[in-house]
């Protein structure tokens, strides 16, 4: 399939075009402000420097660090009105209870507790109180509130409470966007919950960045289907992503590590992903990343829910760099780098400084970091390794060296010897991994549930087909879906024979003429 990758970084803006295995142009350029017109320009540089016309492009995957941005910088937020079902046996925690302030004030629209939920067993907790979700559905329109997170106790369980109360929101709310929590997370209200609450909150800014991707599409004249890249490695439909934007969390990182598996042919190995504000770190487990097994923060909130295991560091191409004391970061000078640093007439020293004067790269003029105090240089380096050795052994699960892939635009911050490291890898293209990443990606779907009374295999096949279904509506070519994770889990202290299922399948995008 031929396919076009771009990674929306906060700093960069790359784009790849890929048929089958071979990169065949590749271009990054600075993000923009606006999503629109780095997009376009990415695109126009893509299609300019290609030897022949772009011809037929299957399909268009785009990754966007916007909604993790939006969550952590308290921007673009919408209100959101939370209604959990548990009452009486979950009022001490409240909605937001765990917040950071600075971000509860910007979403909380109103708390609306409701009696009703299931006991772990699946068993009712009380009768569900239609009319209570009914008087909270008339306070929300009469509030102005546009966007609705709903959750219930044991709701993977039994989502009946969670899906009676979606039908009156949409009943007496017309065109109010309800996130139901059942949807995204796992077992464990408040982490749940906290994860309906954040795709709630980001409902505005999904459909206006996908309404963005597809405005610069149309004006490049690129006419192919359009997918977001999720944290899991792989993609959704547009339409999708504007429903489910928390799956777009982190997604950049893993774009790079599956684009480092694409490069390297390597499916096990560390890959440390320097761009211009952060280096992510993470593994590569047969060929996808390594999945976080314990709760993840996204700007301070607790989220029990699908992420992959990654470590940040505030190093990257622009950052800051102090000289009286040394210090490295962690503030960055973004996509302003060819504005402020030094090699482009700027006043501001960065990583990337030291890099050209230490002849690390050959990047704008060096001759203007060519004064630079060579016991300046030696720091600098020895911290940035320092950081990149210690950070790179945290996220190793034993003692054993391993190659480790440097990709990214950073990636000559990477020295070529580290601890613990048999060998580092560099590779053609490295620099858009991302964007690679992005293009050579699958659809992927998973499923995590509750079942009783059925055999392990019924509920394992169950647990399939859903996640079979879910992949489907995400753009999948249903006979190309193939299952590559199974957990079962017998749940001994419950009755009733239960069992705890978590499935992932992934799948080859369908052909556009069946989208």
């Amino acid at each position: 399939m031929r396919r076009i990758g771009i990674d929306v970084g906060s700093t960069n803006t790359d784009a790849v075009l890929v048929d089958g295995a071979s990169v065949l142009n590749a271009v990054k350029t600075p993000t923009t402000e606006d999503v629109t017109s780095g997009v376009l320009t990415a695109l126009r540089q893509l299609i300019e420097g290609l030897d022949g016309p772009l011809g037929k492009v299957d399909a268009v995957m785009i990754g966007t660090t916007h909604f993790t941005n939006a969550v952590v910088q308290r921007r673009d937020l919408m209100k959101v009105a939370a209604i959990r079902i548990g009452l009486p046996a979950s009022a001490a925690l409240t909605p937001f209870i765990d917040w950071p302030e600075g971000l509860s004030s910007a979403v909380n629209g109103g708390v609306f507790l409701i009696h009703g939920g299931h006991e772990y067993d699946g068993r009712e907790l009380v009768p569900f109180e239609a009319a209570e979700v009914e008087a909270a559905a008339v306070e929300i329109a009469r509030r102005g509130i546009r966007s609705v997170a709903i959750s219930a106790v044991f709701s993977p369980l039994n989502p009946s409470c969670e899906d009676a109360a979606a039908d009156i929101l949409d009943r007496l709310c017309p065109g109010v966007a309800v996130t139901r929590s059942h949807d995204l997370g796992r077992i464990g209200l408040l982490e749940r919950e906290n994860v309906a609450l954040l795709n709630a909150c980001l409902q505005d800014l999904a459909k206006k960045t996908t309404d963005a991707f597809v405005g610069a599409l149309a004006e490049s004249g690129v006419d192919a289907p359009l997918f977001l890249t999720q944290n899991d490695g792989t993609v959704m439909a547009a339409e999708m992503a504007t429903r489910f934007p928390v799956y777009s969390f982190a997604s950049g990182p893993t774009n790079s590590m599956r684009g480092a598996a694409f490069l390297t042919n390597l499916s096990d190995a560390m890959v440390v992903d320097v761009g211009g504000t952060t280096t992510d770190i993470g593994f590569l487990t047969q060929g996808f990343p390594r999945q976080a097994n314990n709760v993840v923060e996204i700007g301070g909130v607790r989220t029990l829910f699908r992420m992959p295991d990654l470590l940040s560091l505030g190093l990257g191409g622009g950052t800051r760099v102090r000289t009286t004391p040394l210090s490295i970061g962690p503030d960055s000078v973004g996509y302003r780098l060819t504005e402020e640093a030094l090699v482009f007439g700027g006043d501001t020293l960065t990583a990337t400084d030291v890099a050209v004067a230490a002849g690390l790269v050959a990047i704008g003029t060096p001759e203007r970091v060519a004064g630079l105090d060579p016991e300046l240089l030696v720091a600098a380096q020895a911290r940035m390794r320092a950081m990149i050795e210690d950070a790179a052994d945290r996220m190793k699960v034993d003692a054993n060296p391993v190659p480790l892939i440097a990709v990214g635009g950073g990636a000559f911050l990477i020295p070529e010897k580290l601890e613990g490291v048999t060998e580092v890898l560099r590779v053609r293209n490295n620099a858009v991994a991302n964007a690679v990443g992005a293009a050579i990606a699958q659809v992927s779907a998973e499923i995590d549930k509750i079942f009783t009374g059925l055999t392990r295999d019924v509920a394992i096949a169950k647990a399939t087909e859903l996640a079979t279904i879910r992949a489907v509506e995400s753009g999948a070519a249903r006979q190309t879906i193939e299952v590559v994770e199974v957990e079962d889990l017998p749940l001994s202290y419950l009755p009733g024979d239960c069992l705890r299922v978590h499935v992932r399948v992934v799948g080859d995008v369908a052909a556009s003429d069946t989208l």
